[in-house]
């Protein structure tokens, strides 16, 4: 099968769409122009799991033009716009996702981008990583490598390499600083926001939000939600992060407590359980409860559903739950990515810098298939420096440089008071 999609009618409303990101993409657009002209990925297959976006639209047709073979399957079964979907379909990318799948179509999805035995394999979440090292081993030991584009997916994949598993090298770009530093905070903090109002079109200012986890993500939306004249509560459980938070002006207090006082629950953690029917129960009347982490674990839906005894939609992305004793909290997206199931996910500039460091990373992994070694590994920060270069040029911004006095005064140790 080369492609399946929800319907390729609307590959033209797609392409418009894949056309505005291109606009605000300028450093990919930079590395497309490069790759259409020297073609470094000739005869490569890329197997990709994302989230299909008009973002990601963008960085298939850059490997594209690199001259690789692209299949791709959604990380998400609620993310996938339709419309770039079909736009890809139609332009030759074998492209398996839609809006709405099934549990068993998801995985179905990937098993076809798995079964093309993929030289190079991109992934979201780690899925398809995960695919490869179960039921697709024999297709997993074939692979030159990989790239891991979340927090979740690294610590599942750093797993992997812990038990002396990992089949083959993989490039955690979540850890490069132009994409952390700024997809996992000005993304998710701007993005997780516009979901839940477009979901809700609830007014933040004078709302308690309790945002649970105060890594990039949690500091992300932290800074959002109090710059729209919200009062933030940090739920964590390292000491470091959470000290952290009180100096940033933070109140910092256990999810027990918090679950009382809160309007709305952001959880932006990676672990599962986060909140609970212990928290749920002692919530206040009308409650929201969001997830901006990657899987659909950290609101214990199940909890929720077992301490209800009704549910409706009321709103597009929006369930209500009523409890025993008539109070109601409403879910947001199933419980899922609430950046991308109620809104369209990270804005097209922010994501510039991440798709540029996955584009490195695949040229990376082809010119040194066979030299890296079966760990998570990290891009070159020269690689780093490059991409943020082109975007401060493409902002109209220039920067100083070491003279050469400067280089050698930080290359020796003599001088001193």
């Amino acid at each position: 099968m080369e492609f399946k999609v929800r319907d390729t009618g609307l590959a033209e409303r797609g392409k418009v769409q894949i056309e505005w990101a291109e606009k605000h993409m300028p450093v990919l657009r930079r590395i497309m122009k490069e790759f259409r002209h020297s073609k470094p990925l000739k005869g490569v297959r890329v197997g990709a799991v994302l989230h299909v976006t008009k973002e990601t639209a963008m960085l298939i047709k850059t490997l594209a033009e690199g001259g690789a073979e692209v299949w791709l399957a959604g990380s998400n079964p609620l993310s996938t716009q339709d419309d770039v979907a079909a736009a890809l379909a139609v332009d030759g990318v074998h492209v398996f996702a839609w809006r709405g799948e099934g549990v068993k179509e998801y995985w179905w999805c990937i098993e076809q981008v798995a079964n093309s035995e993929p030289n190079i394999v991109l992934d979201d979440g780690a899925d398809l990583h995960a695919y490869l090292h179960s039921k697709g081993v024999g297709i997993g030991s074939k692979v030159w490598g990989g790239t891991e584009e979340t927090t979740t997916g690294v610590v599942r994949l750093k797993a992997l390499e812990g038990e002396g598993k990992l089949l083959y090298p993989v490039i955690a770009v979540n850890d490069s600083l132009t994409k952390y530093l700024f997809d996992n905070r000005y993304g998710t903090g701007q993005s997780t926001i516009d979901g839940i109002l477009r979901a809700t079109n609830v007014l933040l200012a004078g709302k308690v939000v309790v945002v649970a986890g105060y890594g990039w993500v949690g500091r992300g939306i932290a800074m959002r939600a109090r710059g729209m004249g919200a009062r933030v509560i940090i739920t964590e459980v390292d000491p470091v992060r959470a000290l952290e938070a009180v100096m940033d002006g933070y109140e910092v207090m256990q999810m027990s407590r918090a679950a009382e006082v809160g309007d709305i629950f952001i959880t932006a953690t990676g672990n599962k359980n986060v909140i609970t029917a212990e928290h749920m129960k002692v919530m206040k009347d009308g409650a929201i409860l969001a997830n901006a982490g990657h899987f659909n674990v950290e609101v214990s839906v199940a909890d929720l559903e077992k301490i209800s005894v009704s549910k409706r939609p009321v709103r597009d992305n929006v369930t209500e739950y009523v409890l025993g004793d008539d109070r109601r909290l409403y879910l947001l997206a199933e419980g899922r990515l609430v950046n991308l199931v109620a809104a369209e996910g990270h804005p097209s500039e922010v994501m510039d810098m991440s798709f540029s460091n996955q584009a490195f990373a695949v040229k990376f992994i082809k010119e040194r298939r066979g030299s890296l070694e079966r760990k998570v590994l990290s891009l070159p920060r020269e690689i780093d420096e490059e991409i943020a270069l082109h975007k401060l040029h493409s902002m109209g911004i220039t920067i100083d440089s070491l003279t050469e006095v400067q280089k050698r005064y930080l290359r020796s140790w003599q001088l001193g008071t």
